[in-house]
């Protein structure tokens, strides 16, 4: 008890003195860069940015550690709603999502939800992926720039994120009706019975399926990965209605991938110079600790609430990215918007943003707190029945 009141306060002191040292940072990252400065300042942090995108990355990383997407949906659009061009704002969240996803590996792995050779095998196909990805965004950004950027990313997590999941919750909700813990799709049935060598046998997730099966969902999630920063929502879900693993190992096993991803993305990103280092590190100081507590949400809750959680947040996510579209699509030059409509369109997009980010937290400490609840209801109901016996 005095270990855990001692671990509280160290954790209070820290917080307290990273906060009254927030203006200094970000008077710091507001400072002019000259030639010979290595780190680019792609987007002017101040006091109020900063403190932001160490919430963006605690609501992140919450979300992340219960479902198991690396959080991406939400970040990445996130720093793009703080005025971060795409390119930037894929690579600087792919190379924080690497060190965060292994913690949250880690602490899964304890719990025993992980499936190690399912991680290892889907990341072979995800890391080639990752690299051409990454071709293709750098190539949009040369041709068409910063807007270019911004309206691929934001066409595309419209489309993905409202197809996934719409489904997802119908699927969710289709689970609910049935009070079953899960479903087993069709789909994962009719691929196990696909026999191409070699034929792989992975007994924590109680699978087996061929590789031929497992490439080409590793190389989706790979590519989707390095081209929006997000293929936890593909890897995830594919996981469960291609592969037929449940949705609390999938959502585990899919941090492995993103490890090794983002590992791998990172190097390639950095190199060419699109990592913002400054958002890098708010993002992890909120997200290491968002992780570990949405890892531990996981053993509270039912697994269709895991679907529930991740579909809710991408339909808002969705409507966030789709409202900003126009915006773009008149800084290339294709529709004509005053300013006073370009400046409506982006306070809604952030409004609506932060409203998922909120949202998103609100549901997992929730349903944390409720299931902890029953639990407890529970013990005690049996504890009384023992002593009655």
């Amino acid at each position: 008890m005095r270990g855990r009141k001692a671990v509280l306060w160290s954790l209070v002191a820290l917080g307290t003195l990273f906060l009254i040292s927030i203006p200094s940072l970000a008077e710091a990252a507001g400072e002019a860069l000259g030639p010979g400065d290595v780190v680019k300042q792609f987007v002017r942090l101040d006091a109020p940015g900063a403190i932001y995108l160490i919430i963006l990355g605690f609501l992140g990383g919450l979300i992340s550690g219960f479902i198991g997407s690396g959080g991406a949906f939400v970040l990445t659009p996130g720093m793009m709603s703080l005025g971060a061009p795409a390119a930037i704002a894929v690579a600087s969240n792919m190379c924080h999502k690497f060190p965060k996803s292994m913690v949250g590996a880690y602490k899964r792995y304890k719990y025993g939800q992980l499936d190690l050779k399912l991680g290892v095998f889907m990341a072979i196909s995800a890391v080639i992926g990752v690299q051409l990805g990454i071709y293709v965004q750098k190539f949009i950004f040369a041709r068409w720039g910063s807007a270019g950027s911004n309206l691929y990313v934001s066409v595309a997590f419209v489309l993905i994120l409202t197809l996934v999941g719409l489904y997802m919750l119908y699927d969710a909700r289709r689970a609910v009706r049935a009070s079953t813990e899960d479903t087993v799709s069709g789909l994962a049935e009719k691929m196990k019975r696909i026999n191409i060598p070699p034929m792989i046998s992975f007994n924590a997730a109680r699978i087996r399926v061929s590789f031929w099966v497992i490439a080409p969902l590793g190389l989706a999630t790979g590519l989707l990965a390095a081209t929006i920063a997000v293929g936890g929502f593909i890897g995830v879900p594919g996981m469960i209605y291609i592969l037929g693993v449940s949705p609390i190992m999938a959502s585990a096993t899919e941090l492995v991938v993103a490890f090794l991803m983002g590992l791998t993305g990172t190097i390639t990103w950095a190199v060419s110079g699109f990592v913002d280092i400054r958002m890098v590190l708010l993002l992890l100081a909120g997200s290491l600790i968002g992780v570990q507590v949405g890892a531990v949400g996981t053993t509270y809750v039912k697994e269709y609430m895991i679907k529930l959680v991740m579909s809710t947040i991408m339909l808002i996510v969705s409507i966030s990215r789709g409202i900003a579209i126009p915006t773009y699509l008149h800084e290339l030059g294709l529709i004509e918007l005053n300013q006073g409509t370009v400046n409506l369109l982006d306070k809604a997009s952030f409004i609506i943003m932060c409203f998922a980010l909120a949202l998103g937290g609100v549901i997992v400490l929730g349903n944390m707190w409720k299931r902890k609840k029953e639990l407890q209801a529970e013990e005690a109901g049996v504890a009384v029945n023992l002593q009655k016996s």
